[in-house]
This record gives C-alpha cells, structure tokens and sequence, in this order.
C-alpha cells in the first residue's frame, strides 16, 4: 500500500493501522513518519521524476492525503493561494497516479482513496479556494471510477469534516474553539484522525469490492442532518 502525505494527521493513522495488519506499506512525504514504514521522500507539488522508482512493481492500494485548509473571505484570497490548493489537492493526485497506474493494473484489483470535504458539497463561508478545489478532486473520483473500472481499479473518496489533526490545528487552538466546532456537528464533537483512517482502511479491503465511485460522508452527520 502507497500512502501520499502519512507522516501525520490521517495519513499517519491509517499508516499505523495498515501496519498492524500486517500490510507493507510505503509513505510519500516530505517529512519521515515517526513509525517503521518504508518512505520515500516526495513534495508533490513538483514533477515527479524518479521519486518513486523504488516502488513494487505491483500496487493493491494507493491513498492520497495532503491537503489545505485555507479559510479567508472569498475577495482575499490571492490567485497564487487559488493555484496552491488546487496544486495540493487535485494535481498532486494526478501526478501520483499518473505515475502508479501500470503498478495498479498489475494487481488485477486495486483500489485507490482520494480526500474531499464536507464543504464541497455544503455552502460554507470562507470555504470558497478548498470547495473549489476538493469538488475537483470529486469529479475526478468519479471520472476515473468509470474509466479504469475496466482494469479493476476501484476510486472512492473520502468527504470529511474538521478532523482533529495537525492540519487543522489552527482552527482548535483552546478548549471554546474545539467546543463551538463540536457543535456545529449532529453528533456533537470533530472528528479524530483514527475513525477517518479506518474508513480508508475499509476501502482499501476487499470487503469493499463492489464500492467505486462514491464520495463518502465522514463528518458527524454535518453533510446531510439538521437536528
């Protein structure tokens, strides 16, 4: 399993859950993971070049977790800050499975997990630059849901709500932050990085065989209940 950005957050929690099942996995990122992976330094915001020619041969599961959380009034945010989230949420994707895709073939059944958000699909102030750029990421689950179904490649995305990670550390910074965002939420509290991971985990099973091209809500219940 190919993990994109697990050296914290999500990403790192699926890492470790993948590894206590006794999976062999490969981390992508900039920094190492602090847990016994095999990584491969990797910014994906640049060509990929070489970077991942230490790769097997044969991939059955690719994750792709980096992302942004750029909050601003739509009139201030520059079009460099624009740029930059579509560059880490859609075209680091692309690359990234661009270059796995003849490893992805050679599994004969391979699933990959994308990430999303609940503010592509709920109207959120501020949220305009991530919306944007995470309903990218959707259309392209589903484009390529249907296209590489033909080689038994499963897509899903994963739409969270906020998380309790490193990347959303500043929106969590005292005790009334964390209250009042837990309870913007049906189930009263943020999520944390483990129950996330775990439904990446369950795509990547073979339990989940017969699931492509869904975007799935992982958010309290925020995208679709008004209590």
């Amino acid at each position: 399993m190919l993990i994109i950005g697990g050296s914290s957050g999500i990403g790192l929690a699926l890492a470790t859950q993948l590894l206590e099942k006794k999976e062999s996995v490969w981390v992508a990122s900039r920094r190492a993971p602090e847990i016994a992976v095999q990584h491969i330094p990797l910014d994906i915001t640049q060509p990929i070049g070489n970077a991942l020619d230490t790769l097997p041969e044969v991939l059955h599961g690719v994750v792709y977790c980096p992302g942004t959380i750029n909050l601003k009034p739509f009139h201030r945010i520059t079009e460099e800050e624009f740029l930059q989230d579509f560059q880490v949420n859609v075209l680091g994707a692309v690359r990234v499975l661009q270059y796995v895709l003849p490893r992805l073939r050679k599994a004969e059944g391979a699933s990959v997990v994308l990430f999303s958000t609940v503010a592509a699909s709920l109207g959120m102030n501020f949220h305009s630059s991530i919306a944007m750029a995470k309903s990218a990421v959707e259309g392209l689950t589903k484009s390529l849901a249907a296209e590489w179904a033909s080689h038994n490649i499963r897509i899903n995305a994963i739409a969270p709500s906020l998380t309790d990670t490193p990347l959303a550390s500043k929106l969590l910074t005292n005790d009334e932050k964390r209250e009042a965002a837990g309870k913007r939420h049906p189930l009263g509290r943020i999520g944390k990085a483990t129950e996330v991971a775990h439904v990446a985990s369950f795509l990547l099973s073979e339990d989940t065989a017969w699931i492509t091209g869904q975007i799935i809500g992982v958010d309290g219940g925020m995208g679709t209940l008004k209590p």
